[in-house]
């Protein structure tokens, strides 16, 4: 792997990172594509819209329709049709959610499958071993995932586990993925936590950074606290990871929340917001979120966004979409992902490119939010965490 710093404007920067299987531009937002396919998009759809790294997840993967499958049709890659680079996630936050199903212990974790609850365990190692079959350009590890609201005691409980199956994880990643050829050995990040308690954090940091690994990510944010908190966490987190290396902030999707991870140092993030609301009639635009369906729209005749240069909004008027909505059209959500997929992120490289990021944030936030005050909504929470 190789990370590219090209421009920088504060601790905003634009990259490249470049791995076994391309290369992306940074900031980078993954589509989710949890069961290999990034719903409503095609492979050829997402490489023509810009999009050049997409996620998947180990956990749903393993279960459905099995590593067995996929590694006999030589790898993900080549199962799902995508030449990209894939980051998968280790579908730690998935085990987590099955909170009255699943057992946390010391060697890993034991659940019953939320599709025939069937019983379950899994280890570090097998995360990691199964991301190898997989043929993953990024391997997320097996994390421990707290909800808001818990007691230190906890928060801190949790993260040394994390850390200690982090460890394991190292061990496993150098063993199985060691000697296989450059499109099969995986980039390992850690995963910092700690919820939020900034010494714990802190603590998480150093650990991970012991270990000196390709990549970082910032779990546990985003997880339905006040934006307030998300941003102090953020930057506190943020700035405790290395400079040369790829920060990925796990489970963001929205515009304001995007461009504060920016302004922090991120380079990477996902969530599954932007295809979920999109296939729901719920678009983006430099004047807030746009709901579709809304009679308003009728007559129309304006692109999505008349200032974004996506094949939707090229082609494709308010009116259409609506209409397409209205009809139950699958195209109708095909064009509306298409369009909140390319939305934004090309500008923010460029303004970094130029040394003007701050401004174009304020300036983007000012108008973006002004929409919204006037008819009354909120930005969107971050629904659906990716993770």
């Amino acid at each position: 792997m190789k990370f590219t710093v090209h421009s920088t404007d504060g601790p905003a920067r634009a990259a490249t990172l470049a791995l076994a299987h391309g290369e992306a531009e940074t900031p980078a937002f993954m589509p989710v594509g949890t069961y290999g396919a990034v719903k409503a998009m095609s492979p050829a759809e997402l490489a023509e819209n810009g999009t050049r790294i997409v996620l998947g997840n180990t956990f749903h993967l393993w279960l459905r329709p099995g590593l067995e499958a996929i590694a006999a049709h030589g790898g993900l890659h080549r199962f799902i049709g995508w030449d990209g680079p894939i980051l998968t996630d280790s579908g730690g936050y998935q085990v987590f959610s099955l909170a009255p199903f699943r057992r946390v212990e010391e060697q890993g974790v034991e659940f019953k499958s939320h599709i025939d609850g069937s019983s379950h365990s899994l280890r570090p190692e097998d995360v990691v071993r199964f991301e190898c079959l997989l043929g993953s350009d990024v391997l997320m590890p097996l994390d421990v995932c707290t909800a808001p609201g818990i007691g230190r005691a906890e928060a801190e409980q949790a993260m040394l586990l994390t850390q200690r199956w982090l460890a394991r994880s190292v061990t496993e990643w150098q063993g199985s993925c060691a000697g296989k050829g450059p499109a099969a050995r995986g980039e390992l990040f850690g995963i910092m936590q700690g919820n939020f308690f900034k010494d714990l954090r802190t603590q998480s940091a150093a650990r991970m950074i012991e270990l000196d690994l390709p990549g970082y990510a910032i779990g546990g944010l985003s997880v339905g606290e006040e934006f307030a908190l998300f941003q102090e966490l953020l930057h506190h987190s943020a700035a405790l990871l290395p400079p040369g290396k790829p920060r990925y902030l796990m489970g963001i999707g929205t515009p304001r929340y995007i461009l504060e991870a920016v302004e922090a140092g991120i380079d990477m993030f996902d969530c599954v917001f932007p295809t979920r609301t999109a296939r729901n009639a719920q678009v983006f635009t430099a004047d807030g979120p746009l709901a579709l369906r809304n009679e308003k729209y009728r007559m129309d005749f304006r692109p999505i966004d008349p200032e974004c240069r996506c094949p939707t909004c090229c082609a494709h008027s308010r009116a259409y979409m609506r209409h397409l909505f209205k009809a139950r059209e699958i195209q109708a959500a095909v064009l509306a992902t298409m369009h909140n997929l390319a939305f934004l992120l090309g500008a923010i490289r460029v303004a970094i490119a130029h040394g003007r990021f701050p401004a174009f944030k304020g300036a983007f936030l000012a108008r973006y939010g002004r929409e919204q005050s006037s008819t009354g909504n909120a930005d969107p929470v971050e629904e659906g965490h990716s993770r």
